[in-house]
């Protein structure tokens, strides 16, 4: 790909953001972009290509803001690795962040390649008018409102800033991947680090940790998951001291055994059988036995939410709970061979995975749900919370019974989309408030 071939490239992606993305809010056009995108860079990794769509996709599904942010965020990422690929961890950080950091560097390469390399016959021309009407187009449209009136019904109205902020971000990031695909460079590239951790000095402290989980969970196994039962039966226990008391240091614990775990694998020597046994032995055992504190975690977190209710922040807690459990089985699944090439992208795609996975959820028209389940069995909701969440929660909460219905939907208003903010959860929003009556808030 030349470089003129580069530019336009980007141009045309650009100017496509500028056309389909609706900049503040989820909708149908974040999936389109990056389909487009895709589809102009050609050579990518399919798996990470497909799943950084899923992940912009779930603008067309969902309308909480928070979980459409990590998407981006982490469709993003995603697609960065499709185009410039990672193995270690060391590699797919490097990868994550390869588009944006090559967009500078590319620059220059267009630069000369344009001046030098002679321009195909109608690519300046093109890229001069697309200039030139991405800058003066909103400059007049927001000058006169009969102009802007022309204008909307031809494209949607938009800011003065917007297509340019689109067409510029959207249009470097492809020029920056483009130049990846035709410059590759290996993002794992850097040597590996030596193993110079003799067995018997990771043997004992690892060994230590062993014991120590093993005397944890024998001691606590009843009431690891006794539950209800030994929340009853203790004295001064609450559920939330039951929860709290115990979550929050069982998930440090665990997100730290990983780390301990992750350092050992890649720095203990591996010279002899004798290492490798050691080595899959003592790691396997606490990789189990931390699962086990994995199940004691969420069963914690299970019960709190069950006699509490569930909120946006407990869910996702419990959402990475379950992907870290996840990813303690793939480190066992590695330890069998000690073979691990592939476990870091096997953590990072698991992860992006979860967040798709934690979107098909639908997490806040799942939280009313489970509230309004709990209201049934307790009479107990708290109205404010809920009324706060949004569009996605709208068809549970028309479920309510009237008063509680009133207050909890006594401000809400679902606008219109076009087509391309046209979101599922908003157009399901405006169905259900148009088949309920409107009526007085008592609280």
């Amino acid at each position: 790909m030349t470089p003129n071939r580069v530019l336009l490239t980007g141009s045309a992606a650009g100017l496509g953001a500028s056309v389909l993305l609706p900049l503040g809010e989820p909708g149908l056009g974040w999936s389109l972009t990056a389909v487009i995108v895709f589809a102009l860079l050609r050579k990518v990794r399919i798996g990470w290509a497909v799943l950084s769509t899923a992940l912009f996709a779930v603008g067309a599904f969902t309308s909480a803001g928070w979980l459409f942010t990590l998407c981006v965020l982490a469709g993003c990422a995603s697609g960065s690795l499709a185009v410039a690929g990672g193995r270690t961890a060391r590699g797919l950080v490097a990868g994550a962040w390869a588009v944006p950091v090559a967009a500078i560097r590319a620059l220059p390469w267009v630069a000369r390649g344009v001046k030098n390399g002679g321009t195909p016959r109608l690519a300046r021309p093109v890229l001069v008018t697309a200039a030139l009407l991405v800058v003066f187009v909103p400059l007049l449209s927001g000058a006169d409102p009969a102009f802007a009136e022309l204008l909307g019904s031809i494209a949607p109205d938009e800011s003065i800033g917007q297509p340019v902020v689109l067409f510029l971000a959207v249009g470097l990031g492809t020029v920056g991947a483009a130049y990846l695909l035709v410059s590759p460079r290996t993002p794992d590239e850097a040597g590996d680090l030596p193993r110079t951790v003799a067995r018997r000095d990771w043997v004992l402290p690892v060994g230590a940790l062993v014991l120590l989980f093993a005397a944890f969970v024998a001691v606590q196994i009843k009431t690891l998951f006794a539950g209800d039962e030994h929340i009853t039966v203790t004295p001064d226990l609450t559920y939330a001291d039951y929860a709290r008391s115990g979550f929050w240091q069982l998930l440090a614990v665990t997100v730290l055994t990983l780390g301990v775990i992750a350092v050992v694998a890649r720095l203990a020597q591996l010279d002899s059988p004798d290492d490798r046994r050691w080595l899959r032995g003592l790691l396997g055992a606490l990789s189990v036995l931390t699962l086990v504190i994995v199940a004691s975690a969420l069963a914690r977190m299970w019960l709190y939410q069950q006699a509490y209710g569930f909120t946006v922040l407990r869910v996702l807690v419990f959402a990475c709970e379950v992907w870290l459990g996840v990813v303690y089985l793939l480190v066992l699944a590695a330890g069998v061979k000690l073979e691990a090439g592939w476990l870091a992208r096997a953590v990072v795609g698991t992860g992006f995975a979860a967040l798709v996975g934690l979107a098909a959820l639908n997490p806040e028209r799942f939280i009313a749900e489970r509230n309004i389940d709990r209201y049934h069995a307790t009479q107990k909701i708290d109205v404010v919370y809920l009324s706060r969440l949004s569009d996605d929660a709208v068809p549970a909460l028309v479920t309510l019974p009237d008063d509680l219905r009133a207050c909890a939907l006594r401000s809400r208003r679902v606008e219109p989309d076009d087509w391309r903010s046209w979101n599922l959860a908003r157009q399901q929003a405006r169905d259900a408030l148009a088949q309920v009556r409107k009526g007085g808030c008592a609280r």
